[in-house]
């Protein structure tokens, strides 16, 4: 009954109304009231969620970080859009990066501004490498070039060098952040005024905590930062500001992690942005070569120049070499030194020792000749060029200057941006045509080689239209002629003239017909057989040529001028001998012309300007063999006539100079080797020399001797007619030791047979057997004695006994070739005793090679 039911319950109404419900019906079995229980698996539920608490409770305390840990900071990397490609997204800051610094160690004596060693992590270098991925860094050949800088002075320098590189698209430039400043990439360049316009790929790989991490910490980062670098970009170079200027770990960082890639690092020096900035214009494989391209220098002084090897020396050491290595210094002394330049020697140091403590190693070698007689054409030239040798044919170049010359403080400048830009450049490295650069000059020549007439280097047309300006301008120039005042060699060009010269000088001179001197006397010796080189193999040297104002890389002067050793003929002339002129003081008038008194060769002074304002303006570097090409006698030329010319000019050597015959293969053309210009040595030595005349080479080998039967019927005849003679009682024709036979009865054949100098006598009471025996015995000495004799007298001997024989009747004349034949075989041996041999006229028969019984 319900609680309204029970209260109401006196009321009919509501009694009906609780009347009509239906009953529910009422579980027999079971009791109308049972009492709540909890339900077992509430109960479980409960124990698991406690457990769960107690479990999250003892991670959370386990995984307290402890006060002095920093707290890990998340990177958050965003995917950059697919056309940024020069100029990545900025990579925003987490939001949930810390602002404070790090916590200082607990350790006093390490609480300084830096101080952090915890691990690294570059938080925003990762956006920036990802999106180079379409430079083709992945490859090791490529065209990036990486600037590098710890701090914002240093960024300022490299800043304007990257964007000028950059501008001639050359390379694909990237710059790198890599201090303890915490000023965002963007204001950097805002500071140092990057617009668009600079087409440079930026790099932010600073730490995390740089500007509190410690000088270790940051040594690592910088040494880290770059193996990324290095996995996604492959730098082909790594160029960085001057040491002084740069922070200590990052210098220590980047050379050590730069040697273990392999990579080149290029340190430039102070002001680079105005002095250097033609490094802007190599490309990187030029860039690559900047550590391994190496210069000596070779000067070789003439006797009395002693004053122009001094001047040539003070230039040397006031030029200016950016920090690059210096060049290696060998000087070939006279036998006579002056004392002044005794003395200058006697402190010169090369290079300059560095003050920065680092060990000095002496760059100079000094060689002094020995007072004897006037070298001669050859033995100049072979002087001088064994005294350089390459190590590395390829990298390794030698710079030859005379002593007239002075050079310009900028000649190491614009000497290594030509080596690296014809030499080491992509559009060269892999071009035939460059095969045929040997080198360049240093010295814009005034006169031709025979040193005659003047020289006029050519000229080309003005790009532009100003009527100010003059349609021609100058241009570098490429010419066959060579050059001794001032000229750099490359190293495998070199190791081939050294062949050259090795086969030209041991031909001989007389063979040779007399050709026309090309060049001068006052020039070196050797240049006589480097033009020979030159016209056969179409050599050429690159010769620059600027604009009015006369300045040049390397000046020659003339005052103080003394002509090669080889050369000098002084003239010995007593005061005694040289007549005094008759001079009329009224009618002689001295008069003089002030242009014969004009130099010969005019000077021009250094250049001392920047190099960038001679170079070229426009944005594109200049085809090498789109230059004017001249050949030695001045004539401009194209390529392919330059190349029939030195095809023609080698059949000519080889037919002339070489005295090759026509049927004198040509060897093969190898790299750094002379060879093919000579006659085919593997020729001469199998008999054709030089003429085609037959030079004698080994014997030939004879054939061994067919061994012959020995044939010893004579001696069976010999013994058989004494063994007659000894039956029938007739004693044997004996001679006594002197040459005086006593003539005894006997047959006419005894006699023919018996030998007059035989030497045997009979004793008193000798047995005539025995005597038989001596006498057999000493006839086969005699006839070993005549094999084994090959000289004129025995031969003489033999041809009287013949002539006697056949006066007598006795003689055989009808075997008488055979016994020459048989003697012309034969060779001499045996003691060297002349005897006379058995004549046998029965019987003859060739003797055979076997000499024994």
């Amino acid at each position: 009954m319900s609680l309204l039911g029970r209260i109401f319950a006196d009321d009919e109404e509501l009694g009906k109304k609780d009347d009509d419900r239906k009953p529910r019906k009422i579980n027999i079995r079971q009791p109308a009231w049972t009492a709540r229980k909890p339900v077992a698996w509430r109960r479980r539920r409960t124990v698991l969620y406690g457990l769960i608490a107690c479990i999250a409770l003892y991670l959370f305390f386990k995984n307290i970080p402890p006060p002095d840990h920093p707290p890990m900071i998340r990177p958050h990397y965003e995917h950059p859009p697919h056309d940024a490609l020069r100029t990545p997204q900025k990579s925003k800051p987490d939001p949930k990066a810390p602002v404070q610094k790090p916590p200082r160690p607990t350790k006093p004596s390490e609480a300084e501004n830096h101080y952090f060693d915890g691990p690294i992590r570059f938080n925003h270098l990762a956006v920036s490498l990802h999106a180079i991925s379409r430079l083709r860094g992945h490859i090791e050949a490529n065209k990036n070039v990486l600037f590098a800088a710890s701090n914002l002075r240093s960024a300022a320098e490299l800043i304007p060098i990257a964007c000028e590189m950059a501008r001639w698209g050359k390379n694909d430039v990237h710059f790198a952040l890599m201090g303890r400043d915490d000023l965002e990439l963007e204001e950097i360049k805002l500071f140092n005024g990057v617009d668009d316009g600079c087409n440079v790929n930026w790099h932010d790989a600073r730490p995390d905590f740089s500007p509190w991490s410690s000088d270790f910490r940051m040594e690592v980062s910088v040494s880290a930062g770059l193996g990324h670098i290095q996995t996604f970009m492959h730098p082909q170079a790594v160029i960085t500001d001057d040491p002084s200027r740069e922070d200590a770990f990052f210098t220590k960082g980047i050379r050590g992690k730069s040697l273990e890639l392999g990579r080149s690092l290029i340190e430039l020096p102070t002001n680079a942005a105005e002095n250097l900035i033609w490094i802007a214009r190599l490309d990187s494989a030029s860039l690559s070569a900047w550590p391994t391209a190496y210069v000596d220098i070779l000067i070789h002084a003439p006797p009395y120049s002693s004053g122009s090897l001094l001047r040539l020396l003070k230039s040397i050491e006031a030029a200016d070499y950016f920090g690059h290595r210096r060049p290696h210094l060998t000087i070939e002394l006279p036998p006579e030194i002056d004392p002044p330049i005794a003395d200058y020697l006697e402190e010169f140091v090369w290079p300059p020792v560095d003050h920065s403590g680092a060990t000095h190693v002496s760059q100079v070698t000094l060689r002094r000749r020995i007072q004897g007689r006037t070298s001669t054409v050859d033995e100049a030239s072979v002087r001088l060029v064994e005294s350089f040798y390459p190590a590395r044919p390829s990298d390794s170049h030698v710079l030859v200057l005379s002593p007239q010359t002075e050079l310009s403080p900028l000649y190491f400048h614009f000497l290594m941006y030509n080596l690296l830009d014809n030499r080491y450049s992509l559009s060269t490295r892999h071009s035939e045509e460059v095969k045929i650069l040997m080198g360049l000059s240093l010295e814009l020549p005034y006169l031709h080689l025979n040193d005659s007439y003047t020289f006029t280097p050519p000229m080309i047309s003005r790009d532009s239209k100003d009527a100010e300006q003059p349609p021609e301008e100058p241009t570098p120039f490429l010419w066959q002629a060579p050059n001794s005042n001032a000229a750099l060699y490359f190293g495998d060009k070199w190791v081939e003239f050294h062949s050259f010269l090795t086969s030209r000088i041991s031909l001989d001179p007389a063979k040779a017909p007399s050709r026309p001197k090309l060049i001068s006397e006052i020039y070196p010796s050797w240049l006589e057989y480097l033009l020979e080189l030159m016209r056969a193999r179409g050599y050429i040297l690159l010769y620059p040529n600027f604009s009015a104002g006369r300045e040049s890389i390397a000046s020659v002067h003339y005052e103080l001028f003394h002509p090669p050793e080889e050369f000098s003929k002084p003239k010995k002339t007593s005061a005694a001998e040289t007549p005094l002129p008759t001079l009329d003081p009224k009618k002689e008038i001295f008069e003089t012309d002030p242009s014969t008194h004009r130099p010969k060769h005019p000077e021009s002074s250094p250049l001392t300007s920047n190099l960038n304002s001679l170079l070229p303006e426009s944005g594109t570097s200049q085809d090498l063999f789109k230059l004017p090409i001249l050949s030695y006698e001045g004539h401009e030329l194209d390529i392919s006539i330059l190349e029939k010319n030195a095809q023609v000019y080698t059949t000519n050597f080889r037919r002339e100079i070489s005295q090759c015959p026509a049927t004198n293969r040509q060897p093969e053309a190898k790299s750094m080797n002379a060879d093919d210009l000579f006659c085919d040595r593997d020729e001469e030595r199998s008999g054709l020399g030089l003429g085609g005349l037959a030079l004698p080479g080994p014997p030939p080998e004879l054939p061994k001797p067919v061994p012959e039967i020995k044939d010893d019927s004579d001696m069976r005849q010999s013994e058989f007619l004494a063994h007659l003679n000894r039956q029938a009682g007739k004693p044997p024709k004996v001679e006594d030791e002197e040459g005086k036979g006593n003539t005894k009865e006997g047959s006419k054949e005894d006699q023919n047979g018996a030998s007059k100098d035989d030497g045997v006598r009979k004793k008193d009471g000798e047995d005539e057997s025995k005597i038989d025996g001596k006498k057999e015995k000493k006839a086969k000495e005699q006839v070993e004695a005549k094999r084994a004799s090959g000289n004129d007298e025995a031969k003489g001997t033999r041809e009287k006994k013949i002539k006697e024989d056949k006066e007598d009747g006795t003689g055989d004349t009808e075997h008488e070739p055979k016994r020459k034949e048989e003697k012309k075989d034969d060779k001499t041996g045996g003691d060297g005793v002349e005897k006379e041999a058995l004549k046998t006229p029965e019987v003859e028969k060739p003797l055979g090679r076997d000499r024994g019984w």
